[in-house]
């Protein structure tokens, strides 16, 4: 699938180039993306499993390689998949992020973490 040229960053032209290095889009459908992206989070959740909300700093200086190496998996998915279901991560941040202000306007939903259903 070729991208518009301001939407392909320095980044994915790497990543695609590495991809395609080894052959690998053929693995890379949107179903197969989606799933690597849930696994990579999964992984990511399984370094703070079981730690206890006063041991979370500790937990993060200890595994921060780890952390990192997760959260750039995590990121590198997602920019897969953005790519092959052509979508600009920046704009639909944008998007969703204006629904958000529309769903917890600030007075309502400061200092609670309900559903916007439930303000």
């Amino acid at each position: 699938m070729t991208q518009n040229p301001e939407y392909q960053s320095r980044l994915l032209d790497q990543l695609i180039a590495f991809r395609d290095e080894r052959d690998w889009e053929q693995f890379h459908t949107p179903k197969n993306l989606a799933s690597a992206l849930v696994v990579e989070a999964s992984e990511l959740l399984s370094i703070f499993q079981w730690t206890p909300d006063s041991g979370l700093h500790a937990r993060r200086a200890e595994k921060r390689e780890e952390i990192e190496r997760e959260v750039a998996d995590i990121y590198i998915y997602l920019l897969f998949l953005a790519h092959a279901l052509g979508i600009d991560l920046d704009e639909a941040a944008e998007k969703k992020m204006a629904l958000n202000a529309e769903h917890y306007p600030a007075d309502r939903a400061r200092g609670n973490a309900r559903k916007y259903t439930e303000l």
